[in-house]
């Protein structure tokens, strides 16, 4: 007989999981505790704008040299909802990718082109199927980025505004409904057809959870972005007990119809750590 997990764990990984320094998980607990709560039967999905590659280097792998079993449910749903896998033997049916979400060429050529002017700045992810990304470079400070952030993104709207492509960027459009989103972060870029965002990833992960078993009533939601909220967001919407833990609160914490969890005075992936150690300790 299935039984119901008592817990569900919705994770971004920059920031909670994975230093947004180093880019990887530089805290042993982290690995340590997922694989102890996967090992418990409470599924974990990653909901990230990164690649499955850097999913399954970073992220992956660590937990699996640690002792996943291979029979936990534990997923990916990368490029914000556009591409997905399951992480274990278990669970592997291939990279799925969903071509509707992704840019069309002429889009990515033009932002290449952009690209040749900030490289000294940022670096093109090669590894993206769905979507455009430009990531800080690791030898960069924010303080040299950010501002070359921002041109980067005004050059970028011009440049797809100039191919006739509906374009939004923090509030900007210059079409009624634009198909392309510019999404900025603290450390990178992202260029992106406007149906992805961390709530399709949401229902990419139900999708995922409903093909291997019971799904968790229960969830909780982690990130360090307001867009991360958007998790939670589907998750209530669908009727899900959520709560979101905010690892990053300076930005702001928005109103929401659901609880909002801090770490103290922790945050990005100390904040993680803490929330992954009181799970271990709570759902023994």
């Amino acid at each position: 007989m299935k039984t119901t997990p008592p817990l569900g764990l919705l994770l971004d990984v920059d920031g909670p999981i994975a230093s947004p320094v180093s880019r990887s998980i530089g805290i042993d607990s982290i690995t340590r505790d997922l694989v102890t709560l996967a090992g418990r039967g409470i599924p974990v999905v990653f909901n990230t704008g990164r690649t499955d590659a850097f999913l399954r280097d970073e992220v992956i792998k660590p937990l699996l040299a640690a002792g996943l079993a291979a029979d936990a449910r534990v997923y990916g749903v990368c490029e914000k909802g556009a591409v997905w896998f399951g992480a274990t033997m278990t669970n592997f049916a291939g990279i799925q990718v969903d071509d509707s979400l992704t840019l069309q060429a002429d889009a990515v050529a033009a932002l290449r082109t952009v690209h040749e002017s900030f490289t000294d700045w940022m670096f093109w992810d090669d590894g993206k199927r769905s979507m455009v990304s430009l990531e800080q470079r690791t030898d960069v400070d924010s303080a040299a980025f950010l501002p070359e952030r921002d041109r980067f993104c005004a050059d970028a709207y011009e440049a797809l505004d100039a191919l006739g492509i509906g374009v939004e960027w923090l509030g900007r459009r210059n079409a009624a409904e634009p198909t392309v989103r510019i999404d900025p972060t603290i450390i990178s870029i992202d260029v992106e057809a406007v149906g992805v965002g961390k709530d399709l990833g949401a229902e990419r992960a139900l999708e995922l959870l409903a093909a291997s078993g019971e799904i968790p009533r229960v969830w909780r939601t982690v990130g360090d972005s307001r867009t991360d909220y958007a998790m939670a967001d589907y998750l209530h919407a669908e009727g899900f007990e959520v709560a979101h833990v905010d690892v990053r609160p300076a930005d702001g914490v928005p109103e929401k119809d659901y609880p909002i969890q801090t770490m103290g005075d922790l945050v990005n992936d100390d904040a993680g750590a803490a929330f992954l150690a009181e799970c271990v300790e709570r759902y023994r």
